[in-house]
């Protein structure tokens, strides 16, 4: 068997099985093992068929993908993930939501569709502290619409916002997905986790823009909330302190090198945990015990989910490796005769096709394989590659026939018909490739926190 053509012939099986509805941890996992064991039976029993391929590959391909599940998935790096999803259980249970809102609905209130661009950097903050791009729709969708509707908004924006807004989660650290990355690449955690504050905090502001002067067009899309004043907005300033003070250890932790970013993600935990008790004792609102169970519950279910998912591509991406593959494929886009960022902007117009049709994790554990190294070999810096990547994830999550957190604001909100929330997202969609067109204009906006931390460490 040839190597090469098994890797490709490889690559079709998981895409048609991922088409047909498997879910790619089960795609990926059993075409790469099959794979190692045809391929590894291949050359133990040349002469053989399938049949006696399978019978002299199975013991050493199936034991093979068997040790990745310690020798890989144990890494010291994996352990942030648990750390990271859980502070955005606590923060959901604690109820952190609701003061973020009503102190960016005080300062921003007045703006042309205020509410729209208040939520739009309520769930920046939330995001900041939850890593969880669906966790912060459905906390949104509760908080945000109704306040929307009730001010007479049209309800493909307040439904819109609030779909566009989570997926801030996925680039704004502790974001999960970017740890994912960094640990497929072997890249540094804490690196890629600064890297995506500012382009985060660049997304916001985008998004705030395209809702101003959409407003500013269309008043009745949006109206500005009168009657508020100074008092208002200092009363609300609060609200808005866990969130900030989250942030600030997370972020100050992981820049100047006292932690890691596993122990700022256990430090953040604890905290939120804090605050969750206090206001619980002071007020008699918020986490309960119940809830306290239920978050460490859902921290474990989605946690053995992605480890999952991590140990099956693996699987698969070791299959890659023996091919080949990856390297042919390297070498093919160096030596094509177009400009580097031609290339750079055809594997992000895959991703944006993959992104209807696959969930962001799973399309990075499958694609980055063969993509990284042939990027790499551009010239390229890995850590603004994650960043680009990742905006392109967002993409995914909001457009159809998936587009998963406007399923989950449709859930929580069954008056808003799907198809009125994806309407409301395509502005947003605009507004997400305006912002990769600037992030691959100007790297610099990507790179200057990693490049700060690398100099203060170094210091």
């Amino acid at each position: 068997m040839d190597p090469f053509v098994a890797g490709i012939v490889s690559l079709f099986v998981i895409i048609s099985l991922v088409v047909l509805g498997v879910r790619v941890a089960y795609a990926a996992g059993i075409t790469g093992l099959f794979g190692l064991v045809l391929l590894i039976g291949s050359r133990k029993a040349r002469d053989g068929g399938v049949l006696d391929w399978i019978d002299a590959g199975w013991s050493a391909g199936a034991g093979l993908a068997g040790t990745l599940a310690h020798s890989e998935v144990s890494h010291y790096s994996l352990s942030v993930l648990p750390m990271f999803i859980l502070i955005g259980f606590l923060a959901y249970y604690a109820g952190l939501t609701q003061g973020a809102f009503r102190c960016a609905r005080a300062w921003l209130g007045w703006l042309p569709g205020g509410l729209a661009v208040a939520t739009v950097f309520a769930t920046a903050g939330f995001a900041a502290v939850s890593g969880a791009s669906t966790a912060t729709a459905a906390v949104f969708s509760r908080v945000a619409i109704p306040e929307m509707l009730k001010y007479g908004y049209d309800p493909r924006l307040a439904a819109g916002v609030v779909a566009a807004g989570g997926t801030l989660a996925s680039l704004i650290p502790p974001s999960a997905i970017l740890v994912i990355y960094a640990i497929i690449v072997e890249e540094s955690v804490g690196s890629l986790l600064l890297a995506g504050f500012i382009p985060g905090a660049v997304s916001a502001i985008v998004y705030a823009a395209i809702i101003v002067i959409r407003c500013k067009i269309s008043p009745d899309l949006g109206r500005p909330v009168a009657g508020l004043n100074w008092g208002e907005r200092i009363n609300s300033l609060p609200g808005m302190m866990p969130i900030v003070g989250v942030i600030a250890i997370i972020l100050g932790g992981i820049y100047t090198g006292w932690m890691t970013p596993t122990e700022t993600g256990a430090v953040g935990a604890f905290i939120v945990f804090c605050m969750a008790l206090a206001r619980r004792l002071a007020t008699g609102q918020g986490m309960t015990r119940t809830d306290f169970r239920d978050a460490m519950m859902e921290t474990s279910k989605l946690t053995v989910m992605i480890f999952t998912i991590i140990w099956s591509i693996l699987i698969f991406v070791r299959f890659l490796g023996f091919t080949g593959l990856t390297t042919a494929f390297a070498d093919w886009i160096v030596h094509l005769d177009v400009a580097p960022v031609v290339v750079v902007i055809l594997i992000l117009c895959v991703y944006i096709v993959l992104g209807m049709f696959m969930d962001g994790i799973g399309m990075l554990l499958l694609t980055l394989p063969v993509v990284h190294p042939a990027v790499l070999a551009l010239g390229y810096d890995p850590i603004w590659f994650g960043i680009i990547v990742v905006k392109m994830v967002e993409i995914g999550l909001v457009t159809p026939p998936i587009g998963l957190n406007c399923f989950v604001v449709n859930g929580v909100r069954p008056d808003i018909p799907l198809e009125q929330v994806f309407k409301g997202i395509w502005p947003f969609v605009v507004a997400d490739i305006i912002t990769v067109a600037v992030l691959i204009a100007f790297p610099g906006i990507v790179l200057y926190l990693p490049h700060l931390m690398l100099a203060n460490v170094a210091g």
